[in-house]
Order: C-alpha cells, then sequence, then structure tokens
C-alpha cells in the first residue's frame, strides 16, 4: 500500500545542539530554500545560556522560513527556572501572529484564549485524559513523547481525533529521554555549569557516552541526555498513518539534513517505497545507527531491521 501525497505534515523540530550563529543561519536558509517540509519549529528548547548568541539571527530565519512557504513555530524551553527564563517565556506570548510549542507546562500560565498553541514531545501525555485536558485548553496538535509504544499512539491519535487535534511523531534523530539542572556535559571537561565554556559547542551531535565495555551507549547535549541510536520511522509511514498519525518530526542533525527531509517526502508521496527510503537515509547519515524499537521493538534501542 502506498500513501498518498497529503498523508503527512513533515516539521522540523528545534534545533537541540549548539551550533555556531553561522551554521545556525546557513541552516534555517537551506531549510527555507530547499526542503520540503510544511513547518519549521525554531528556538531554544535546552539550554538558555546559549540563546545570546543567536537571537539577532532568529528574525530572518522566520522572515526567510515565511518566505519559502514554510509555517513557523516557536518553541520554549524545556525546563523554565531563572527569572531571565520566565520572562523570556512570557515573552512568547506577547506576541500573537506565531503558534508557540509549549515543551513545559508552567507556560501554561500565559497562554491566551484566542492563542494557538501546541505541544512539544517533552511534555509527558501518555493518556487521553491528558491529551483531551489540554485539548480543552487550546492546544492543537501534540508531538508526543518518543518513547511510547504503538498501541499507545494508536490510542492517543483517536482522542486527538476526537478532540479535533493532530498527531505528530517523532520520526528522525537522536531521541530525547531526560533534561536536568545539572550540566553533564561541563562536568565531563571539568567544569561546572556556571562558567562551562560553552564546551556543548564542540560536538555538533551530542558527546557520545559509552559503557565500559566500549559500547556506545547515549548521548550527552549540555543538560540533556539523548539515545545514541537515532530514531527512524520512515519504513512505518503506512502503519502510522492507519493510526491516525498526520505529522513527522525530523530533528536536525549534521550531515546531510536536507536530503533526510526529501526521503521522508518522497516515501510519504510514494514516490519511494519505505525500503528505497531508507537506503536514502543512510546515504544522508552515513554515521548513525537507526532504530524504531520504542514504537515496534523490545526496547528503544533496538536496531532497526529491515522487513
Amino acid at each position: 500500500m502506498s500513501l498518498k501525497p497529503s498523508s503527512f505534515a513533515l516539521t522540523v523540530g528545534p534545533l537541540l545542539f549548539n551550533w555556531s550563529a553561522d551554521e545556525f543561519s546557513d541552516f534555517y536558509a537551506r531549510i527555507a530554500d530547499e526542503a520540503p517540509v510544511d513547518r519549521v519549529t525554531i528556538g531554544e528548547i535546552v539550554c538558555s545560556k546559549r540563546t545570546p548568541f543567536y537571537a539577532d539571527r532568529i528574525p530572518a530565519a522566520i522572515e526567510r522560513l515565511q518566505r519559502g512557504g514554510k509555517q513557523v513555530v516557536l518553541s520554549s524551553l524545556a525546563m523554565v527556572t531563572l527569572e531571565r527564563e520566565k520572562r523570556g517565556a512570557r515573552e512568547l506570548f506577547d506576541q500573537d501572529l506565531l503558534e508557540v510549542e509549549i515543551n513545559d507546562l508552567t507556560l501554561m500560565n500565559w497562554v491566551k484564549p484566542e492563542m494557538a498553541f501546541s505541544i512539544g514531545p517533552l511534555v509527558n501525555v501518555y493518556n487521553e485524559a491528558t491529551l483531551a485536558y489540554l485539548a480543552r485548553q487550546g492546544a492543537r496538535r501534540f508531538c508526543l513523547p518518543p518513547e511510547l509504544p504503538f498501541a499507545s499512539v494508536e490510542v492517543l491519535a483517536a482522542a486527538a481525533a476526537a478532540s479535533g487535534a493532530e498527531i505528530e511523531l517523532w520520526a528522525y534523530g537522536r531521541i530525547p529521554l531526560a533534561i536536568s539542572g545539572r550540566c553533564t556535559h561541563a562536568r565531563v571537561h571539568g567544569l561546572s555549569k556556571d562558567s562551562c565554556q560553552f564546551v556543548c559547542a564542540k560536538d555538533a551531535d551530542g558527546l557520545a557516552v559509552r559503557t565500559l565495555d566500549g559500547a556506545n551507549f547515549l548521548a550527552v547535549n549540555g543538560v540533556q541526555t539523548l539515545s545514541h541510536i537515532s530514531g527512524a520511522l520512515i519504513g512505518d509511514l503506512d502503519r502510522l498513518a492507519r493510526a491516525g498519525v498526520t505529522s513527522l518530526r525530523l530533528s536536525p542533525h549534521t550531515g546531510d539534513f536536507i536530503g533526510v527531509t526529501r526521503a521522508f517526502a518522497e516515501v510519504a508521496s510514494g514516490a519511494l517505497s519505505a525500503k528505497e527510503g531508507l537506503a536514502r537515509l543512510r546515504q544522508s547519515a552515513p554515521e548513525a545507527a537507526f532504530s524504531n524499537g520504542f514504537l515496534f521493538g523490545d526496547c528503544g534501542a533496538a536496531a532497526l531491521h529491515e522487513r
């Protein structure tokens, strides 16, 4: 069974890693001009200390993305604790031109009744009651936590449809597992969080964490812990479509990310088979190890096997 071209919307998730301001601008310029995606979520989600380095680039990136026909969504921090972070969160809701994606439920304090917002993957929407409550508050789209099994996704997609909301799934990229008040990335280099020297910028896709036996295990990104393995649902689009998933999230990484977006777009449209799409994905990210283990495997790190 091949999918129709309109089966899925494609969303570029927020950049999780500490790239330079020039890399930030170049990345979003290419997304605007070359990527066959519908929506781009932009803004700092991991560490507010990074924001000053590229904050002045955000307006130009938004303008170019909109010129390129992309819907732009502003993303929030995953953990708002400091007063300056609270001010930044409030500022997201002082504008009404762009949708806001909430990744910390404390931001619900500032949601206006008429304002469009969505719920990001770092909010624990695990059951129908939570989803229905947030939908009644105005949430129009839910990017579900990537650790959910497929049976839960089916139930939540049905609940979303009943509430007039949409379901998005994390379809590509290292999977966010935890966020902390402490910075492991700094500690690895003998530094404290307050004087971290922004060492996370040395690892464009996160710092590899290995077991004592040398096996790849996790990745550290500042205060965030990610999976080592990358989620890749390109071979599962038929099942996701039947379950009621309407949108796929592609998380920015180095390598040929434009190629990643094109592979997903072509499989979703039926121009490529799932097997061909996975082969294209491997070409675009040759260093990545792929998995769909959280959805369909015995464990989240289960290696992806071609069917």
